[in-house]
């Protein structure tokens, strides 16, 4: 996320942010064609509480993301994704003991058989 596009969202309200998620639902739905009807009863939500959704009201969560999963647009879930990242300094430790070479194939003399010489 660019700095520009941050200071964009921090600098609306939360209803504002709500609308926005509001018209992006919405704007997706007609773009598939779907009634609300059909997007609810899919969803299995109430064809008013997918109303509110689009109009930036108040909504559960998981209404949220079930209407989000109907319309095929989980895909914007990823920026919720946690991902552990390694320390360069960690990276570089892990780099240096990486095997540079291969060795020879050992072998092991502790097992001579003894021949009663």
């Amino acid at each position: 996320m660019n700095e520009k596009s941050y200071t964009e969202w921090e600098a609306m309200t939360d209803k504002s942010i709500m609308e926005t998620i509001g018209r992006f639902i919405k704007s997706h739905r007609l773009n598939q064609n779907k009634s609300q009807d059909q997007v609810a009863k899919t969803a299995s939500i109430s064809r008013s509480t997918l109303s509110l959704l689009e109009r930036g009201e108040k909504v559960r969560v998981d209404s949220l993301i079930q209407v989000l999963r109907v319309l095929d647009l989980l895909y914007i879930m990823d920026v919720f994704k946690v991902q552990d990242q390694i320390s360069p300094i960690e990276y570089a430790k892990l780099k240096k003991k990486e095997r540079k070479h291969a060795s020879s194939k050992r072998v092991d003399h502790s097992k001579n058989e003894d021949l009663g010489w």
